[in-house]
């Protein structure tokens, strides 16, 4: 019988307090049985299968944060505003946790729970590209230039790529300028 108290989401919440302190390599089982105060063979009553299945819970808690954090930064925003506003929290969150968002599957597997949450987290974004007037296939190419522009400048960034003493923040505005000016004249768009 499971530990009174314990949950499978604890257990998440376990490893991602894992992930945060030494990193996604730190992630074992053991580790996690560790930190959740019970012996490992205990953590299969809760994860029953395995680190596999812990790696995948935590990828879908990982990409629901991010979809949050996005929709939460898009909320009373459109066109230029929006736009900007998702690619600040992108980054911020891939900021605040570094090794979390190295967690975060570029090309999810087929699974429910994880399709489900990464379509949302790309819903979020054409959302606020359909408020820039693109739709269809064109939103689509857009929301994988954003992904692309938002994944390329916290992955660098978290990898300490830039060195130059120029600030990172003014690097970021003038790369959300540089796209949210692309848009306007993106083809398809209703302002092109």
């Amino acid at each position: 019988m499971p530990r009174v108290g314990l949950t499978p989401d604890q257990v998440v919440d376990h490893a991602l307090a894992l992930i945060d302190n030494q990193g996604t390599e730190a992630l074992t089982l053991a580790a996690v049985a560790t930190r959740a105060g019970v012996a490992t063979p205990s953590l299969y009553k809760h994860v029953s299968g395995g680190l596999g299945e812990l790696r995948r819970l935590v990828a879908v808690r990982v990409t629901e944060e991010l979809a949050d954090r996005l929709a939460e930064a898009a909320v009373g925003r459109s066109g230029d505003d929006a736009v900007s506003a998702v690619l600040r929290a992108y980054q911020a969150y891939a900021a605040e946790h570094p090794h979390r968002y190295s967690a975060l599957p570029q090309a999810p597997q087929p699974d429910d729970d994880l399709t489900r949450a990464a379509t949302r987290l790309v819903g979020v974004i054409v959302a606020v590209l359909r408020g820039c007037g693109l739709d269809g296939s064109e939103a689509i190419h857009a929301a994988r230039t954003v992904r692309s522009l938002a994944h390329g400048f916290a992955s660098l960034t978290i990898g300490g790529a830039f060195q130059l003493a120029e600030d990172l923040t003014t690097t970021h505005d003038r790369l959300i300028t540089t796209l949210t000016t692309g848009l306007h004249t993106w083809p398809g768009t209703t302002e092109a």
